[in-house]
């Protein structure tokens, strides 16, 4: 990985564009653009919401975009599915980030390592816990690291049922029927703005395709109660109580978010809602208990599975007609359809009572294939682009069905399966509407809950077995969910995300692109937040490392020097025993010793570097409190290469 920056030229800056000046008393973006082999980039940072000050500093604890914006010179066209990477990377005082010292900091982050993480890694994803006390856990999950880390514990007014993350991942809305309210939480701060009240006992959430309305069902036992409440996302503004009939309720939309469809269990009907009027335009009795609804794109017609009669019934999309009745057997449960276009013409429903799975056609509405189960309690369905996923609530087994593989008419279904993990996936001590399977980031595979365990497992497609698991911290899993934080391509060749930032000081922006192959340190400074009163954490020492040249050559013995101060007093510290030296490379090799004090506060230590490529030095001193901590860069090159 460290010899794709070997032939990489940094980029030429163009002029830093400071913010300009505010207008209407609001702070102004940040932007600065570089150009290097005909590739702009374009940096943008901006507040989520506009502060009421006039100064144009950022601040820790705002809530900011950052955007980089990605174009060809030659022909002023986007650069898109680019995939860029980037990281903010905190300076000690003093710091210049040289290009060279870029190159080597860029490395070091991508080839992973616990001691060469930056201040916020800009193309991660968290992993959040629904658990069974009153509490959702925001997990790093750190699989390169062999562990986690907790980075909030969301607190809630009482357990949440079911959860849905608008489509910019900003806004996690969580249903808690015992409070009678919906949590609003913003996931860039990790915290409860709101708690909607909406109504008796909210159950199934659900956002339209185009994120304007939160659809919130109700368990009410009282009729004129008993339907769905419709929330503006904008302003989180109740816009509609709907009275559907007698649930519990499904919800499901069309595609172009004209329709929403409502299942009433207990009247044995689908409510059709125009979401244009907010008005009920018909029930349509579709059998015993419609249990499970999702709707087909390439039908473009809804499906409804019936625990009681096990039929599932095709409802056209526009007409609001049931077209179609396809039969199994009693006790269906779920029912749902790949996401990957090339399978989207089949359906998959499940029933735990006879532990079947049935695979439908949509082109033909039949029935294509069946086939029992060696696990029971089939209970959930998820998927990704090459499998789908069958947990089952009295087991840890996972089944998994290739998609590549179903279709023919009459075979038997294929199935492998993994253990996920060791208690049974469906035991918790309070049930949960929300999925406890979901597809890992950009990953060809799941994290799976184990509530049993307090553990959530991570399996990559092609394994007998998970791949890791990470601690929930001694609580219940009921659910899990995945939120992006990486950057993201929100428009022809702009990627963005959003963060809080952090820790007031000097920040490198480090920015990478693959292809074509680009390296940029940007320069951005959080100032202090005067209104904040809570110590923040400091070095309890300043270290100066005292070195002409970063770059050594390979297997030549090079003495490492660094001074210790007292970063109140600004006196030297002397005579030291503990001061530990970590110079590693990613991802095995590393050397320890401890450094000896020269005098006046320098320690030195000799280091032999074994082979070409960018080496991270970092220092940690129990007495004083000073946990590892990367000063310094080195490149190792060999005689005569340049």
């Amino acid at each position: 990985m460290l010899a794709i920056f070997m032939n990489a030229a940094p980029a030429s800056s163009q002029p830093a564009a400071t913010a300009p000046a505010a207008s209407g008393g609001q702070p102004a973006p940040y932007t600065e653009k570089v150009v290097q082999e005909g590739i702009a980039v374009e940096l943008t940072i901006d507040h989520v919401n506009k502060p009421a000050r006039q100064s144009n500093a950022f601040q820790e604890g705002d809530k900011v975009f950052i955007r980089f914006t990605l174009s060809d010179t030659a022909t002023n066209s986007p650069l898109q599915r680019a995939f860029p990477a980037a990281w903010m990377d905190l300076l000690l005082p003093g710091d210049q980030t040289t290009p060279k010292q870029c190159l080597g900091k860029i490395a070091q982050f991508l080839g992973g390592g616990l001691y060469s993480r930056a201040e916020l890694d800009l193309n991660v994803y968290y992993v959040l816990a629904l658990n069974a006390d009153s509490t959702i856990s925001v997990v790093d999950p750190l699989f390169g690291f062999g562990g986690s880390k907790l980075l909030a514990l969301i607190p809630l007014q009482r357990p949440g049922l079911d959860w849905v993350l608008t489509e910019n991942q900003e806004t996690l809305f969580v249903s808690m029927p015992d409070a009678h309210r919906v949590a609003a939480i913003d996931t860039i701060s990790w915290r409860v703005v709101t708690n909607l009240e909406v109504g008796p006992r909210p159950t199934r959430l659900a956002l339209q395709p185009d994120n304007a309305y939160l659809w919130v069902a109700s368990g009410s036992s009282q009729a004129s109660h008993d339907g769905v409440t419709v929330v503006r996302i904008r302003d989180r503004k109740i816009v509609a109580r709907i009275p559907t009939g007698s649930g519990p309720h499904e919800i499901a939309f069309d595609p172009d978010s004209r329709y929403a469809f409502v299942t009433n269990q207990r009247d044995e009907t689908v409510s059709v809602i125009d979401i244009r009027t907010l008005k009920k335009l018909k029930d349509i009795d579709t059998g015993a208990r419609p249990i499970a609804l999702a709707y087909s794109k390439r039908a473009q017609a809804v499906y409804v599975a019936h625990h009681d009669d096990g039929t599932i019934v095709a409802i056209d999309g526009s007409r609001h007609e049931i077209v179609a009745r396809m039969t199994t057997e009693a006790g269906l449960a779920q029912l749902r359809f790949p996401p990957a276009q090339r399978f989207e013409h089949f359906g998959i429903a499940i029933n735990p009572l006879n532990n079947y799975v049935y695979i439908f056609d949509t082109s033909h509405n039949t029935i294509i294939q069946s086939g029992m189960l060696e696990e029971e309690g089939s209970d959930q369905i998820t998927f990704t682009d090459e499998l789908a996923y069958i947990r089952h609530h009295d087991s840890e087994i996972v089944l998994m069905i290739p998609l590549e593989q179903i279709g023919a008419p009459g075979e038997p279904v294929p199935v492998v399966d993994f253990p996920g993990g060791q208690a049974p996936l469906g035991h918790t001590s309070r049930p949960s509407l929300a999925d406890a399977m979901v597809q890992a980031s950009g990953e060809y595979g799941v994290l799976v809950a184990n509530p049993g365990d307090k553990a959530i497992y991570y399996y990559k497609e092609g394994m007998a077995a998970p791949m890791g698991n990470f601690s929930n911290y001694g609580r219940e899993p009921r659910a899990v969910l995945v939120v992006e934080r990486n950057l993201r391509e929100r428009a022809a060749g702009v990627y963005e995300t959003a963060v809080e930032l952090r820790s007031p000081g000097k920040y490198d922006i480090a920015f990478f692109l693959d292809s074509p192959r680009m390296a940029h340190c940007f320069t951005f400074v959080i100032d202090p937040n005067p209104t904040r009163d809570r110590p923040r954490d400091a070095l309890p020492i300043r270290v100066e490392p005292q070195l002409d040249n970063s770059t050594v050559g390979v297997g030549t013995p090079v003495r490492l020097q660094f001074k210790l101060t007292d970063p109140q007093t600004h006196e030297p510290r002397l005579d030291l025993q503990d001061v530990h030296v970590l110079v590693f490379t990613p991802p095995h090799w590393q050397q320890r010793a401890w450094a000896q004090h020269a005098g006046d506060g320098v320690y030195t230590v000799d280091v032999v570097l074994p082979a070409s490529g960018f080496y991270t030095v970092a220092l940690a001193s129990p007495s004083l409190g000073l946990k590892a901590t990367p000063y310094l860069t080195l490149q190792a090159k060999k005689a005569g290469h340049e």
